[in-house]
């Protein structure tokens, strides 16, 4: 589930609908970043879980930082799973967002780490996003 999730929906209702199923489904991991995340509301960081963004669904985003975090399950190294994961990133981008990824053992493990890598972003200006041609 960790890689984000692409949707074929356009309408709002239906990515809500697939965001409130992934949430139900969530991983250790994401549990315990999430919880995490949470804490950084009083710094003026909102981070939504299992947010849509455009066509896809990403673990948690903060839309004023411009910030998708993913956490992965492991390290699949399938070529068809990071062909996506850089797909998925490189759209992304061209909206203005960055995206850190996590494997769940590294959030579990380490969370103080990774919780250091989520500050470094959010103390980072977010980059401008590529002008994209027409409707787009």
């Amino acid at each position: 589930m960790g890689w984000g999730q692409e949707s074929d929906w356009n309408e709002p209702r239906m990515a809500n609908e697939r965001a409130r199923q992934l949430r139900a489904e969530q991983t250790d991991a994401e549990r315990r970043l999430w919880r995490e995340l949470r804490g950084l509301k009083s710094d003026g960081f909102h981070f939504r879980r299992q947010a849509p963004i455009g066509r896809y669904i990403v673990d948690f985003a903060c839309h004023t930082a411009r910030l998708a975090i993913e956490v992965d399950g492991g390290q699949h190294g399938m070529v068809d799973m990071v062909e996506r994961d850089d797909a998925r990133t490189e759209w992304l981008a061209g909206r203005g967002f960055r995206v850190l990824r996590f494997w769940n053992d590294e959030v579990l493990g380490n969370i103080d780490g990774v919780m250091r890598v989520v500050a470094d972003a959010l103390a980072t200006p977010p980059p401008t996003p590529p002008r994209r041609r027409g409707g787009e």
